[in-house]
């Protein structure tokens, strides 16, 4: 059972099916795959899902269950399934799960979407999912939520607990040191790229020539969505959006472009600059690889979307409205950007409580 990689006939775009055991297509699954691309989600998402699906049908295979008479008892053992080491093997040790409980709700809520989509065509019975639960006070509170406060909403009838867990961020003088053992320009553009504009590696992998704008000193970087990067690079919403960036930023930009771009025709900004591949797109692979050659050379644990994060939480120090960090990071609801990254660290703490002792008189 493997999940591959085909090319639409009639677009010429890139997509995912699942492939059973006897090399033939699983047409529940890729029925709900195509549905998905009809709804335009990612790329991302539909390569996700078709992973989580494949690893449900390896287990309803493997326990030989009906998928369309599951109940839910069947779907309270997938979760063992997927928590269990070796799941031919039951061990009467303590061993640590395979799977993170994060990840665990993430491959449920991929099971619940699909047979979402099959009870509404009718291709299987009714399966009880959800349960109502009374509204509790949100973060964020959204227009006319007064009215709605009293109401029930629908929740997962199964879901695994996971435990509080916030993103790390970089210290500002950690994001230096990175930038200081980049060893060519592009490699430190790429990371002061990152830490400066907190877009995702997808994003910045696929930028253009023509997405970086720096007439009348505008200074903007445009994240344009696109499917037909030859780097498989990806961008996860939709939609466009403008990133503004330092002047700075564009000079090393203009530096890379002078000092250190190959004499190529290529419109991609991250290009390969040596070897046999020289002018060819930056891959993902190539982006690991720097990474952790800065880990080994710093001592810093890090990785790509650590600069975002760390970006986004220092907007959010800053001071800045939600809606516009929001934006900048291209979450389409704000409530991600709430739920991921509005945390207090121990040390956000203490600079409060100083404030507070400060404008108190205290001593």
């Amino acid at each position: 059972m493997k999940v591959q990689k085909i090319k639409l006939p009639t677009t010429d775009e890139m997509t995912w099916i699942l492939i059973g055991d006897d090399f033939l297509p699983i047409d529940s699954v890729n029925d709900y795959l195509s549905y998905l691309e009809a709804l335009e989600r990612s790329p991302n998402t539909i390569q996700s899902y078709a992973h989580h699906l494949k690893l449900f049908w390896e287990f309803i295979s493997q326990k030989h269950f009906n998928w369309r008479e599951l109940e839910e008892p069947q779907l309270a053992d997938f979760i063992l399934w997927l928590r269990s080491p070796d799941p031919r093997v039951v061990s009467i040790e303590s061993k640590e799960a395979k799977r993170t409980e994060r990840t665990i709700n993430t491959i449920l809520s991929a099971v619940y979407s699909f047979y979402q989509y099959h009870q509404r065509q009718g291709t299987t019975k009714d399966l009880e999912l959800y349960k109502e639960a009374k509204i509790l006070n949100p973060k964020y509170k959204p227009l006319l939520y007064e009215m709605s406060k009293n109401k029930t909403t629908q929740t997962k009838l199964l879901k695994v607990k996971e435990p509080k867990k916030f993103p790390s961020t970089l210290k500002t003088e950690e994001v230096q040191k990175l930038v200081d053992g980049c060893n060519n320009i592009r490699n430190n553009f790429l990371v002061k790229l990152l830490f400066e504009t907190g877009i995702r590696i997808g994003e910045a992998l696929g930028l253009r020539h023509e997405d970086i704008n720096s007439v009348g000193g505008k200074n903007e970087i445009h994240i344009v969505p696109r499917n037909d990067n030859v780097n498989n690079a990806q961008n996860k919403p939709k939609s466009e959006r403008i990133v503004q960036v330092s002047g700075d930023l564009m000079r090393l930009y203009g530096r890379y472009i002078v000092d250190e771009y190959p004499d190529v025709d290529s419109d991609y900004v991250f290009v390969n600059i040596w070897k046999g591949e020289i002018g060819h797109p930056m891959k993902y692979s190539t982006v690991r690889g720097l990474f952790k050659s800065l880990k080994k050379k710093t001592g810093i644990d890090v990785y790509a979307h650590l600069l975002r994060h760390t970006h986004a939480t220092d907007l959010i120090r800053s001071g800045m409205d939600m809606a516009y960090v929001q934006k900048r990071l291209g979450h389409a609801s704000i409530q991600t950007t709430i739920n991921t990254y509005v945390h207090l660290s121990d040390d956000d703490m203490k600079q409060e409580y100083k404030k507070y002792l400060e404008n108190q008189n205290y001593k």
